[in-house]
């Protein structure tokens, strides 16, 4: 299951399973009360038939003088249940009938006793059908991201052709015409276009099932040495020893692609990229000097974006993947200063 059925999944069943549990057992403690009130009513019942025949072996019998005891009335104390009766042809004496509090106790844990396995066994009733309910719950989401993610692989399909079209077109007419800046301004298009398929392709991929272990320096070696090339007037700097991290790699090249190109693209003509990683935290950090962002908070929604470039839906996947592989990412930035990009991979690395 993806991240998002798990979570719709988790959600409908401790809903279901938490009311209903609450629900049997506030009904299972009134009952319990009541099952309290019917015991004492019963062994007052038992004392008052005692008190004529004194045929009784449960119930202590004594003769006590008088004080303010109330007569054919059941008192209950730390010594357990008394009643007290008149005594035919006397004045000076009452009878006492006494259940001591050792044998009530027990008569309460044998209550206990049953309503807890009562109690037990309609709880898993409850925990059984709340599962099947949010199975049942679970299909029409499912049933949408399935359709989501058909539609978009139809899409990315039908990328190809037109793709593959404009990038030869372009490589002819470079060369019946030479390199210029508009061929120049179409064939990197094209480029962006690609490296969207590449993220959106990345988006639908379930990442926890592929992991392996690789180096991080190794990664973002590759993405500098590329964006080198794309951005001469941008320094690059890597402030970091070799470090292994246990995961998918596809995902974790697709977040730091994405974040390395936000800086460059975004920074100023004289700026710099500098790339360094904290062992006591386990703490990437990427900083830029590019323009800032002016809502950092709202900087991982869909489609929201600051620039008049790109179509906002970058640092939303970016977010995706990183709570996919259990990166813990935030951003602190600066309007006119730049941004510092920080994922935390102490859940990722090869100790």
């Amino acid at each position: 299951m993806s991240r998002a059925e798990i979570e719709s999944f988790l959600k409908s069943f401790l809903l279901f399973f938490g009311s209903l549990g609450i629900l049997i057992a506030t009904l299972f403690y009134i009952n319990y009360t009541k099952e309290i009130q019917t015991l004492n009513e019963q062994l007052f019942s038992e004392m008052r038939l005692c008190s004529f025949d004194l045929k009784c072996e449960k119930f202590e019998i004594g003769f006590i003088e008088p004080e303010n005891q109330k007569l054919y009335t059941l008192y209950k104390n730390e010594e357990g249940l008394k009643s007290y009766y008149p005594i035919p042809n006397s004045q000076k004496y009452i009878m006492e009938l006494a259940f001591s509090s050792q044998s009530y106790d027990m008569e309460l844990q044998k209550l206990q006793e049953k309503a807890l396995y009562s109690f037990l066994s309609i709880l898993a009733v409850v925990f059984v059908l709340s599962m099947l309910f949010s199975v049942y719950a679970l299909y029409p989401l499912r049933s949408a991201l399935l359709l989501t993610q058909e539609f978009i692989k139809d899409i990315l399909h039908d990328f190809n052709t037109p793709l593959s079209s404009l990038r030869l077109n372009s490589a002819m007419l470079k060369k019946e015409v030479g390199d210029n800046e508009k061929i120049q301004r179409i064939e990197k298009s094209v480029e962006n276009i690609l490296s969207l398929q590449q993220h959106l392709r990345a988006y639908l991929q379930n990442h926890l099932e592929e992991k392996e272990k690789f180096e991080i320096k190794e990664i973002v070696d590759k993405n500098i040495y590329m964006l080198e090339k794309n951005y001469p007037g941008i320094e690059f700097k890597v402030e970091m020893t070799k470090r292994e991290i246990f995961t998918n790699r596809d995902a974790f090249l697709r977040i730091v692609e994405n974040i390395f190109s936000n800086a460059a693209k975004y920074n100023r003509a004289d700026g710099f990229v500098k790339v360094s990683y904290n062992d006591k935290n386990a703490t990437l950090h990427i900083t830029d000097t590019g323009k800032g962002i002016k809502n950092p908070k709202r900087i991982f929604e869909r489609f929201y974006k600051e620039q008049e470039r790109g179509l906002g839906i970058g640092l939303h996947i970016v977010k995706k993947l990183s709570e996919e592989l259990d990166i813990k990412i935030e951003v602190k930035s600066e309007l006119g200063v730049g941004s510092d990009f920080s994922l935390n991979l102490s859940k990722l690395i090869v100790r």
